[in-house]
């Protein structure tokens, strides 16, 4: 990780990281991304334009930046009471969250400001917290489960891909066809 992608810096550092992401979110919705500056970020922040440049770099770092902490979920995934109702609702959630428009955008704002892949890796790793988490519980009860990369690969895989280069069909369905291919089909049906 590079001094300039600090995952959860302190004290002053913390206060202006914080500042610098609240006035890009803000002159993001006021002004949109065409017109968005350093200069006007700084200024919104109350920090100079040398210190968003040392810490992130360039624009398109922040962005970045700014794109990776929003992508990092807010809660733990439900618990449903089983893998497969978890896995289906966490699936859903994820699709509608990363397909909508703002979604795309932090993707492809993490992706572009991210030149040694790190932010891809981080978003990544979100995405395998929270499966091992569903993971977790479903062996707890003591269900069969497959294990966090086969998740990655079965579900989260074919979702990024087509939330980013195939965007049609993607609806809940979808989702859960793919929570099917992965757990196949359940009894009775």
């Amino acid at each position: 990780m590079s001094p300039r992608q600090m995952a959860r810096p302190g004290g002053r550092s913390a206060r202006v990281q914080e500042a610098v992401h609240t006035a890009v979110r803000e002159l993001l919705a006021e002004v949109g991304r065409e017109a968005l500056t350093v200069p006007m970020v700084a200024q919104r922040a109350g920090v100079t334009p040398s210190t968003v440049y040392r810490r992130w770099g360039d624009l398109a770092e922040l962005l970045s930046d700014v794109a990776v902490e929003r992508l990092r979920p807010d809660t733990e995934p439900e618990d449903r009471g089983g893998l497969r109702a978890d896995l289906t609702a966490w699936a859903e959630q994820f699709l509608d969250e990363m397909a909508s428009a703002s979604g795309r955008a932090y993707v492809r704002d993490a992706l572009l400001g991210d030149p040694d892949g790190g932010n891809a890796g981080q978003c990544s790793a979100y995405a395998a917290d929270q499966l091992g988490l569903v993971l977790a519980r479903a062996r707890a009860r003591g269900e069969d489960t497959p294990e966090v990369e086969t998740a990655m690969d079965r579900l989260v895989a074919p979702l990024m891909y087509r939330i980013l280069f195939r965007p049609s069909g993607l609806t809940p369905a979808y989702a859960r066809h793919l929570v099917t291919d992965l757990l196949g089909t359940p009894d009775g049906a």
